[in-house]
């Protein structure tokens, strides 16, 4: 029977696997496993050539006791591009649903690329509040959002989830952030992640505003946090704020995302923060 992850009650502890092999991978899960994690988020992309793959996906699925969320950031485990179309990078997704993984954390910028690494001004006439921001990742064109609905449709008609997933590369004030959410969940995804930026304390308290009223106001469970000089502490504090997901490591190493928390760290903070409310 195939895990859910979107299921899970928040905050969810999510373990960032980035590794070569399926047996490096079921290792790492194992120990995440055995510190508290409550889903692993495996980077397809970093594995082998050789092992991107159903076969191998299922070997790593299969000896997980945590759901299992497919990611296809095109980065290899040296963090180089991997020079694949969009069309290869959502097959890889597609054979991580295949081979049984609770489901796939969908990019924001899917089926349009361009969108990765600039806002798209033919559609800065739109009324929506988050245009006056130049967002990355958020697409706008009607085409490709349907394209991306239709993707969302097929991965729950195979039983599988979708996390959608913006880094916006930019700051956004509470007004904004809500109404990007409401934009995005119309494509129907079980998880809305945003990664937006903060630059000042101000910034940064404005995040914690924006969870809350996020909580309050959007149905869909929503992850944000930020980026920036003042980005940190949100990855702390919004999820006891109403975040749905914290990114996680179990130690770092050359491949790894030094802005990613401590699991066991953010495990105690968040324990504790428990007890004391």
């Amino acid at each position: 029977m195939r895990k859910s992850f979107a299921a899970n009650k928040a905050p969810v502890l999510a373990a960032v696997i980035r590794e070569r092999t399926p047996r490096e991978a079921i290792a790492q899960i194992k120990n995440y496993t055995l510190h508290g994690a409550h889903g692993a988020d495996l980077h397809l992309s970093c594995l082998d050539k050789e092992y991107r793959n159903v076969e191998s996906i299922k070997e790593i699925v299969a000896q997980s006791k945590l759901p299992i969320l497919g990611l296809n950031y095109n980065q290899n485990l040296d963090w180089s591009v991997t020079e694949t179309s969009e069309e290869e990078r959502v097959e890889l997704l597609l054979m991580s649903i295949e081979a049984g993984a609770a489901g796939i954390d969908m990019q924001g910028y899917t089926f349009d690329r361009p969108s990765h690494d600039a806002f798209n001004e033919d559609f800065a006439h739109l009324d929506y509040s988050f245009i006056k921001a130049r967002p990355k990742e958020v697409v706008l064109d009607p085409k490709i959002i349907d394209k991306q609905s239709d993707l969302i449709e097929r991965i729950h008609f195979k039983g599988g989830e979708v996390l959608l997933s913006n880094h916006l590369h930019t700051v956004m004030n509470t007004e904004m952030l809500v109404d990007l959410c409401h934009f995005l969940e119309r494509r129907n995804p079980d998880i809305i992640k945003i990664v937006a930026n903060s630059e000042t304390d101000e910034d940064m308290i404005e995040s914690f505003k924006a969870m809350v009223t996020i909580k309050r106001e959007v149905k869909t469970p929503v992850t944000l946090f930020c980026n920036g000089k003042t980005g940190a502490a949100t990855r702390v504090i919004n999820p006891m704020l109403g975040g749905y997901m914290v990114f996680t490591t179990d130690g770092y190493g050359a491949s790894s995302n030094f802005t990613q928390l401590d699991l066991q760290t953010i495990k105690q903070v968040l324990d504790g923060f428990n007890k004391l409310v």
